[in-house]
């Protein structure tokens, strides 16, 4: 996952941006789809860091020479580079290996039913942990609303029966 799906985006970075995007948005929706399993799932999102994360690097400069030629010839001339240089500086020099590894490992020793949803790891700062909290609020809310709010916990306890015709639904954990 990427900060890059709610955290400040640059010029040029559509397509890096709009996959993170998705996949958050899948990642979500998997979360509530898996809950009534007793699968419980943590998302982490990890900033820009070091080599191994750093659109700023290659994103900027596409394959497709004439766009670029094009690109420079107009309104945009510099650009490119400018937020390059821009987002080059932004980069943290950090572990992203052990920041992430860090982050899972702490999901992973967090009991069942403790475990964060979501989880940032950025240096950076580019907002995202602001603007995916607002977004998963706004979500809860729909999924309360449609009256699923048992989607938003994973269950722990194993099937029963409804009683009423419908598939068994997995109890809730015990508070």
């Amino acid at each position: 996952m990427s900060s890059a799906s709610a955290g400040g985006a640059a010029p040029y970075l559509a397509v890096h941006c709009s996959i993170a995007a998705g996949v958050e948005a899948m990642a979500v929706q998997y979360a509530r789809e898996l809950a009534r399993w007793g699968i419980e799932t943590s998302i982490v999102m990890p900033g820009l860091f070091g080599e191994l994360t750093n659109p700023f690097r290659d994103a900027l400069r596409p394959d497709d020479t004439e766009r670029v030629v094009e690109y420079e010839a107009g309104p945009n001339r510099g650009l490119g580079d400018a937020v390059r240089s821009a987002g080059l500086q932004l980069v943290s020099n950090d572990d992203v290996p052990g920041a992430a590894a860090g982050a899972v490992a702490m999901i992973v020793d967090t009991p069942f039913g403790e475990r964060p949803f979501r989880v940032h790891v950025d240096p950076a700062q580019d907002g995202a942990d602001v603007a995916a909290s607002v977004m998963d609020r706004i979500r809860e809310e729909m999924i309360r609303r449609l009256g699923f709010a048992d989607l938003l916990e994973p269950h722990h306890a194993e099937p029963q029966a409804s009683g009423d015709g419908m598939p068994p639904v997995p109890s809730r954990r015990p508070s």
